[in-house]
């Protein structure tokens, strides 16, 4: 008997807002066009005094937030260029540790830059945070919105990531894809 086209294919997209004193996640299932919200939620970093440790929790706790929920793709906003070097180094570090559990997994990655994400959710690259997670909050039926939007700006990512057509859409080629074209990047030990 042929599958039925009709049946909705099912996905889990993990979204990341990096951050190196707090770090937004949020988990949609995604099945045919409808989006239903899984789990969002922030890991506080700032009560940690060492950058390594930082890295540390934010490792161990997305592994944690894969474990549970297997997601099928990770999107990550990338960081935008600041003037602090530092910061941005540290901010680096903080998602390619986000990057290197999903990786662990061989989950897809795909990265949007921050006016990409505002763009696709609410039309307007230059939209607030406030905005953002007001629009998230009718397209996922949110009832309350947490205290720190880093948590909505992750549902953003994720949303971001289904609205682009995920990994698949060529532009925004995943970490695996990336690996897989330039074979002599990877480094093996």
């Amino acid at each position: 008997m042929p599958l039925n086209k009709a049946v909705a294919q099912e996905k889990i997209i993990l979204g990341i807002d990096p951050g190196t004193s707090v770090m937004g996640y949020g988990l949609i299932l995604v099945k045919g066009k409808k989006l239903t919200l899984l789990q969002y939620g922030v890991i506080h970093l700032s009560k940690y005094s060492g950058h390594e440790l930082k890295l540390k929790k934010i490792f161990e706790r997305v592994t944690s937030v894969i474990e549970e929920f297997h997601p099928d793709e990770m999107a990550l906003e990338a960081p935008f260029f600041g003037k602090n070097i530092q910061s941005m180094l540290k901010l680096g570090r903080a998602q390619g540790v986000a990057m290197s559990a999903a990786l662990a997994r061989e989950i897809p990655i795909t990265e949007y830059a921050p006016k990409k994400v505002k763009q696709s959710v609410t039309g307007n690259g230059n939209a607030s945070k406030e905005q953002v997670a007001a629009m998230l909050q009718t397209l996922l039926q949110i009832e309350t919105l947490p205290k720190l939007l880093d948590a909505t700006d992750a549902l953003a990512v994720a949303v971001c990531h289904h609205f682009q057509g995920g990994s698949q859409q060529s532009g925004n080629k995943s970490w695996k894809s990336f690996l897989a074209d330039n074979p002599d990047r990877l480094k093996k030990t």
